[in-house]
This record gives C-alpha cells, structure tokens and sequence, in this order.
C-alpha cells in the first residue's frame, strides 16, 4: 500500500448500519475459502436503500450485476458509519469488494476496531461533512501523509483527521501482524 489513493468515491449518508454494508442473510459463506469469500464483495453494501446513495433515479450500484469487486475504492459516509451489530464481515465485505478507505464525520466504534483490527480499509475521519461535497463518482485522491482528500473534478482539496498509528496497522494487515512486525508479539 502506497502512501495515495487514487479512485472513484461512492458517497453515503449518516447512520450506514452494519446490515447495510453486509445484510445477514449473506453472512453463510465461508471467510477462508476464497472462491465463497468472493460473495462478500458481491453483497457489499447490497442493503442500502437506492435513496440513501443519493441517487433515487438509476442509482449507480455499488457492484454491477453478477460482479464480485467495485470499480468505487473510497467510500464517503456521513455520522456514525458502521453503526448496529459488531460484525467484523461489514469492513471485510469492503475489502473484498476493493475498497480501500472509508471517510465518514464519526464511526461506530466496533466498525472502526474491526477495520483495523482486521486490516481491512482504513477509516479515515473528516472534521467537516463531506458527503454532501463530494457525488458519488467523483474521482478522489486521498494522501495519508498529508491527511488530505482531493476531489480530482473540481480541485478542491479538505483535511482529514490524522490516523497516528492506524495507517501501520491497517497497512501491515492488522493488529496482530502489527504486533509481530514490530516485535510486540513472538514470530
């Protein structure tokens, strides 16, 4: 992982749930067999309600029809993103979906262990709304040494909160392979 994200956003609303991200009914398949685990990103973010996307009308799907990963890489939430059950499958489902980072005003706090916990996409958090800034599609640029995201059509660039040590953690693959790269836990 390089210290950029290059991509195009997808942009949520405020109190995105858990059962959002990942529905239930989609959790019977199996996390350590790749061929099943391809169905988390299939059913990504699939409880989401058209409207709340923003897009009402021939809303841009999150993941085509029969895909398995998204062409979004960043996701752009409001408050409390992650919000309901502890489900650690909700930032793994966008994971496997390709994103790379969610950008929100505030998390639920057992999304936001889970996501690096896991090592699963970096959750960045903005002092300021965003979700109404940015439209989904947009092409985004997000520097993490600069804590900065860049809206790439209209050149305008905000600050996002520092991550401190959740970038190595998340970009080490998660806290226990944190833990051994830097010498906390035994090889």
């Amino acid at each position: 992982m390089n210290n950029k994200i290059t991509g195009r956003a997808y942009v949520l609303g405020d109190n995105i749930d858990t059962d959002q991200i990942i529905p239930a009914e989609h959790l019977v398949y199996s996390t350590s067999d790749p061929e099943e685990l391809k169905n988390y990103g299939r059913f990504a973010l699939s409880g989401v309600p058209p409207v709340e996307a923003g897009l009402p009308e021939g809303k841009k799907p999150f993941i085509k029809e029969n895909g398995f990963t998204s062409e979004f890489s960043v996701i752009i939430g409001g408050s409390n993103f992650g919000c309901g059950s502890s489900r650690e499958h909700a930032p793994l489902a966008l994971m496997v979906a390709g994103v790379k980072a969610v950008i929100a005003e505030s998390y639920a706090r057992i999304f936001y262990r889970n996501s690096v916990d896991g090592g699963f996409v970096i959750p960045f958090e903005t002092p300021v709304k965003l979700n109404n800034v940015f439209k989904t599609g947009d092409e985004v640029e997000v520097d993490f040494e600069n804590n900065t995201i860049t809206n790439l059509n209209s050149k305008k660039t905000y600050s996002l909160n520092s991550l401190g040590s959740v970038y190595d953690i998340v970009k080490a693959g998660g806290i226990f392979s944190y833990a051994r790269n830097t010498g906390m836990l035994a090889r």
